[in-house]
């Protein structure tokens, strides 16, 4: 196994670990808070109930993100250090102001786990929502280093190396922003469908259960509105793309020719060899359309880049074609749960409704995990875009295999603590007497007349 492949290798698998635990950690906090809302507004037992489990949620994943964070960290500094020492002076900003909002969401977390009957509902209700936030923010900055990846910006490059550096101009990469709204409504989609699905799973077994109805009800509406924002979101993403990073776009279409009226590729399979997508249905102007608002506007084919600096294109294309198929499928969801609950009343009655959110518990990860492949695998073979190479910046370190065995174990141990934790402690289903336990505890200082 080459170094490059072993480095790779064990980034990957790193980040498909913790983009799951990132995800859920940016999103659980705006559900409980949205239940603890709803709980000083409706005085509703369950709402309580289900902020407290939620809260026990964030908790686990906060401590398991940071573990998986830290991991990744360190593997930025060591599987890459030609790359951290070029550009580090460069991408700095952004990585330490999301060490800045990690730090204020543990501060605020602690407060609102340990708050209860100690702070007044407002200022306990406010640490949740600064919770919510600065997950939010910690996602972002990350996106905005990314982006730079992406879109270099804020330097100049004199004989090789990075100088004048404008870290804020930095921080103002064409892809950063766009690349930061996508994830974060990525993640409030796949969280919030992954948490409608399980409750809906218990719900089928206990449908009287107040605690399942309400949390279906709060994740449904974070999740389903985030995916439909997606598809706003998509185009902007997609446009900036096509000016940007032309060859990305090239690959995520499958397209090898550039052409003005550019048709939209649906499936198929790209072949280098022969250079076209076989067994695609096309349609006419469609990604000239989409990419520049224009019919006949000229899109950027793979031919325009030397055949070395291809990226995967089988790889990015299926997995593109994946993220929107599967975000297509959960934006119909949203909409048969918008229409259903205001035609057909509460969606825990309609037992086929609920048999469909179970099947959609995962495609939110899914659509997630894809999207990143788009990212990474769509960017190479550079690691900074037309400035470095993603060869030149991996460590000349042996032996790479044992490291990425070693933390592939440390994710499944991970992972298996976490779903014991989550099935224990946050999912299960509390009987109508702990729900009035858990609001009972609270009416000294929460209950309003």
């Amino acid at each position: 196994m080459s170094d490059i492949f072993a480095a790779r290798s064990q980034m990957a698998m790193s980040l498909v670990f913790h983009i799951i635990f990132a995800a859920i950690g940016v999103a659980l906090p705006l559900m409980m808070v949205i239940a603890e809302g709803l709980w000083l507004r409706t005085h509703d037992a369950a709402y309580l109930c289900v902020a407290k489990r939620w809260a026990k949620g964030t908790a686990i994943l906060f401590a398991v993100g940071a573990v998986s964070g830290t991991v990744l960290s360190f593997e930025l500094g060591l599987l890459w250090p030609r790359f951290m020492g070029f550009a580090g002076a460069a991408i700095g900003m952004p990585f330490s102001l999301e060490g800045f909002a990690f730090f204020t969401e543990a501060i605020f977390l602690g407060i609102y786990l340990y708050g209860w009957k100690r702070v007044s509902p407002e200022i306990h209700l406010l640490a949740g929502a600064i919770v919510a936030v600065s997950g939010v923010a910690s996602a972002m900055f990350v996106c905005l280093a990314n982006g730079w990846m992406n879109t270099p910006t804020g330097f100049r490059l004199v004989n090789g190396q990075l100088t004048d550096i404008n870290v804020w101009q930095a921080l103002r990469n064409p892809a950063g922003l766009p690349e930061a709204i996508h994830m974060i409504l990525a993640s409030y989609c796949a969280a919030g469908f992954a948490t409608a699905g399980v409750h809906a799973l218990l719900a089928l077994r206990d449908r009287s259960n107040r605690f399942h109805q309400r949390a279906i009800a709060i994740a449904l509406l974070v999740g389903g509105s985030a995916a439909v924002a997606q598809a706003v979101s998509g185009d902007a993403l997609a446009r900036m793309t096509a000016r940007n990073v032309p060859t990305k776009l090239a690959a995520m279409e499958g397209d090898f020719q550039t052409r003005s009226g550019a048709p939209l590729h649906i499936g198929g399979l790209p072949d280098v060899r022969t250079r076209q997508t076989k067994y695609a249905i096309e349609i006419p102007d469609g990604l000239s359309l989409l990419a520049f608002h224009s019919p006949h506007a000229t899109v950027q084919g793979l031919d325009k880049t030397p055949r070395d600096e291809w990226p995967n294109v089988l790889v990015v294309h299926i997995a593109f074609q994946i993220m929107v198929g599967v975000g297509t499928l959960l934006i119909c969801v949203a909409l048969v749960a918008a229409w259903l609950a205001w035609r057909k009343g509460p969606l825990i009655e309609n037992r086929r409704f609920l048999q469909l959110l179970v099947l959609c518990t995962p495609l939110g990860f899914v659509a997630l995990e894809s999207g990143w492949v788009v990212t990474e695998v769509g960017r190479q073979p550079w690691i900074i875009y037309h400035i470095m190479k993603t060869s030149q910046a991996v460590t000349t370190m042996p032996g790479l295999t044992t490291p990425m065995v070693l933390f592939t174990g440390l994710y499944l141990i991970l992972a298996a603590v976490v779903i014991w934790l989550m099935s224990r402690h946050v999912i299960a289903s509390p009987s109508e007497a702990e729900i009035h336990a858990i609001a009972g505890n609270e009416v000294p200082l929460h209950a309003r007349p």
